[in-house]
């Protein structure tokens, strides 16, 4: 890795719902793509799986396939995806805040 390791990790996590669809996995141990739509809310299902390709291509995620009838696929954090958690629970912990804060002026 070159250059700085913040801006590695923002790139690995850029874009509108990248870190949205880390957070709502690492509240559940599994999610089908369907349930994981349903709890991100305002997303295209093109939207969603380009997103989910990409974390699993920077191994932030783990993509199992059962071959049954009828197939399906699941989604999960990896180690290193998990190990995000604690920074995404910050986060929210700030996200809350801030949302507090600008209630407060209005």
């Amino acid at each position: 890795m070159e250059g700085c390791p913040v801006k590695y990790a923002l790139d690995a996590l850029s874009g509108k719902w990248k870190l949205y669809i880390m957070f709502i996995l690492s509240q559940n141990e599994e999610l089908r793509f369907n349930e994981l739509q349903r709890n991100v809310g305002d997303i295209s299902a093109t939207m969603l799986s380009k997103n989910l390709s990409e974390l699993e291509e920077t191994g932030l995620i783990i993509r199992h396939e059962y071959n049954e009838i009828p197939p399906h696929v699941e989604y999960s954090l990896s180690e290193i995806g998990r190990q995000l958690h604690p920074a995404l629970e910050s986060l929210g912990e700030w996200g809350h805040k801030l949302y507090n804060e600008r209630e407060a002026r209005r």
